[in-house]
C-alpha cells in the first residue's frame, strides 16, 4: 500500500480523524515501521487529547486489571472469571514495552511527565464481597502476572495501605483488601502530547487543529475522499488518502456511519456522562497513595466502577472520587446535544431499541445518578474515606463515553462495554467504538488494527524486524512464557524509572 510518495494531488497516505491516545500509537507505529509515510491528522479542537484521552475526562488510568473488579465478574456457580483481566493485563505489559521503546530511542524524553508507579487496590466490606474478592485473589494467583498481588481482611494492614480509607471505619466491619505493587499511573493525555510534538517534527506530518471532517466518501479508485472544515477560517477541502483511521472517541460512531462501508451497518451507540469529585485540601491528598476500586452498584455500567484514585496530573499530585455517572445525548464532552438522535438510522434502530429495552436497570440506574444530590455524592465518598468533608470536595465534570451497541442473533441487538475495532474488508478505513480499557490496551489495539488494514506489509521481514524492536515480545504470548515476562517487566521498569509518588 505503501510503495511510492504521496503527491500534493493525491493527498497523504494516512488520514488520522482525531488527536487522542489512539491516533497518536498509529500514526508512532506507521512512521516507525515506514518513514516515507506520509500523514494528515485532524482534530476538531484546537489542542490534542482533550476529549476522552484528557486526564480529567479519563474514568481509569493505567487500567491493568489489578484492581478493576468489573474485569473479574462472578459466575452463577460462585467462581470467579479472570479471563478479561489476564487479557487486559498482558496487553498493558505490551503498552508499557512501547512505551520503553520510545523511551530508549529518546522519541519521549522524560517518561515521569506521563507515568508513575503507584499500588493498585481492591477493596471490599460486606461478608458476601469479601468472599467473592478472596476467590478472584485465589483465582488470579494462577496466573503469573498476578503472582505479586497481597490479599488481607486485617484493618491494620489495610490502614497501612490506605490511611484514608481505614480512619474512622467501625472495626467490627468485615472488610477485605488486595494490593499491587506493581501498578501505575497514566495521564495519557501527557502521553498523547509528547507523541504529538514528536511526530510533528518528523517529515511527511501535518497536524491540523481546529478541523472538523464533516464527510467522507469512497472514490471510484478505492481511495477514500474526505471533506474538512476549518472552523476558524470556514474554509473547505477535499482531502484524498488511502487509508483512513477514525479515531474520534464518541465522534467515530457518526463518521463510521458516513463512510457507508458494509461492516459499519448496524452499530449504535449509548452515551454515558460522568462527574468526579475533586479534592481541594493538599493536606488530605498528601494522605492517599493508591488507587483504591470497589464493587459497582447494581445496575450500574462497568466503567463506573467507584474508586478513590491518586494522579499526578501536569506535575501536581491529585484526589478524585467517582465517577458519578450520567446521561447526555452528546456523544462528546465538547459535542452537540443532537449526537444521538442522529446517529440513529433505519439499519441500527431496532439494535439500539433491543439493548435498550434488554438494559432497563442501567437506564434507572443513570436516571437516579442525574438526581443525585451534593449529600448524595458525599454518602457515596464516606463509603471509601469515613471522614470526607464536604467542603474540601468540589465537582468536576469527566467526560463522555459512548458504550457500542451491535447486531446480536439473539437478542437483536447488545451493548458492549469495551472497545471493538471495525473495518472494511479490503482495509482501507478502520474505526475504533466503544471506550474501556482503551486507552490502557491502545497499543495491542493498534497492532491488531494493522494486521487486519496492513495484512501484506505486516509480513514482511522489514515490518516483523521493527515490530519486534518495538515490542519484543511481538509473536509471543507472556502468559505462557513466566521467565519473558519477568525479563520484560525488569526492562520496562528500569527504562521508565518507575519510583513511588512522592507526598511533598
Amino acid at each position: 500500500m505503501f510503495r511510492s510518495k504521496s503527491t500534493a494531488e493525491t493527498g497523504p497516505d494516512v488520514v488520522l480523524i482525531g488527536a487522542g491516545i489512539m491516533s497518536a500509537t498509529l500514526g508512532m507505529l506507521l512512521k516507525e515501521l515506514e518513514p516515507e509515510l506520509t500523514i494528515a491528522i485532524f482534530e476538531r479542537l484546537d489542542v490534542a487529547a482533550a476529549e476522552s484521552s484528557d486526564a480529567w475526562n479519563n474514568a481509569g488510568t493505567g487500567h491493568s486489571a489489578f484492581c478493576e473488579l468489573n474485569y473479574t465478574p462472578q459466575k452463577q456457580d460462585g467462581s470467579v472469571d479472570i479471563k478479561k483481566a489476564v487479557n487486559i493485563a498482558e496487553q498493558f505489559e505490551v503498552s508499557r514495552q512501547f512505551w520503553s521503546y520510545l523511551v530508549e530511542n529518546n522519541i519521549i524524553s522524560n517518561p515521569h511527565k506521563f507515568i508513575q508507579s503507584i499500588p493498585h487496590m481492591s477493596f471490599v466490606w460486606g461478608e458476601e464481597n469479601v468472599d467473592y474478592l478472596k476467590k478472584r485473589y485465589k483465582a488470579l494467583q494462577q496466573c503469573h502476572l498476578f503472582k505479586s498481588m497481597e490479599y488481607s481482611e486485617d484493618q491494620e494492614q489495610l490502614r497501612s495501605w490506605m490511611p484514608l480509607v481505614m480512619d474512622g471505619r467501625d472495626t467490627t466491619q468485615k472488610v477485605a483488601a488486595t494490593h499491587m505493587e506493581l501498578g501505575t499511573d497514566v495521564n495519557f493525555g501527557a502521553l498523547s502530547r509528547a507523541l504529538f510534538n514528536h511526530l510533528e517534527k518528523l517529515d511527511g506530518i501535518s497536524l491540523h487543529f481546529n478541523h472538523d471532517v464533516r464527510d467522507l466518501k469512497k472514490a471510484e479508485d478505492g481511495s477514500w475522499l474526505i471533506k474538512v472544515k476549518n472552523r476558524d477560517t470556514r474554509e473547505k477541502q477535499l482531502i484524498k488518502t488511502k487509508f483512513v483511521f477514525i479515531g474520534a472517541g464518541g465522534g467515530s460512531l457518526p463518521l463510521l456511519e458516513k463512510s457507508d462501508i458494509p461492516e459499519g451497518k448496524g452499530f449504535g451507540g449509548f452515551p454515558v456522562s460522568g462527574q468526579w469529585l475533586r479534592c481541594n485540601n493538599p493536606e488530605i491528598i498528601a494522605q492517599h497513595q493508591a488507587k483504591v476500586y470497589g464493587k459497582a452498584s447494581v445496575g450500574a455500567p462497568p466503567m463506573s466502577v467507584p474508586h478513590l484514585d491518586a494522579r499526578m496530573i501536569d506535575g501536581q499530585k491529585a484526589l478524585l472520587f467517582g465517577p458519578y455517572a450520567g446521561f447526555s445525548t452528546k456523544f462528546l464532552k465538547n459535542g452537540s446535544i443532537f449526537d444521538l438522535p442522529l446517529s440513529i438510522k433505519a439499519n441500527n434502530i431496532h439494535p439500539m431499541v433491543s439493548a435498550g429495552l434488554d438494559n432497563i436497570p442501567l437506564t434507572k440506574y443513570l436516571i437516579a445518578q442525574v438526581r443525585q444530590k451534593p449529600e448524595d455524592r458525599m454518602d457515596a465518598l464516606r463509603e471509601y474515606f469515613p471522614e470526607a468533608k464536604m467542603e474540601d470536595w468540589e465537582l468536576e465534570i469527566a467526560g463522555q463515553r459512548v458504550q457500542v451497541i451491535k447486531k446480536d442473533p439473539e437478542h437483536g441487538g447488545i451493548l458492549e462495554f469495551g472497545t471493538e475495532v471495525v473495518s472494511a474488508a479490503d482495509g482501507s478505513i478502520a474505526a475504533l467504538l466503544g471506550a474501556s480499557p482503551g486507552a490502557s490496551t491502545a497499543v495491542s489495539i493498534m497492532l491488531n488494527l494493522l494486521k487486519r488494514c496492513f495484512k501484506e506489509e505486516v509480513e514482511t521481514e522489514a515490518w516483523q524486524i521493527k515490530l519486534k524492536k518495538m515490542i519484543p515480545s511481538y509473536g509471543q504470548s507472556l502468559l505462557n512464557n513466566p521467565a519473558l515476562c519477568d525479563e520484560l517487566r525488569l526492562w520496562t521498569t528500569s527504562v521508565l524509572e518507575l519510583r513511588e509518588m512522592e507526598m511533598a
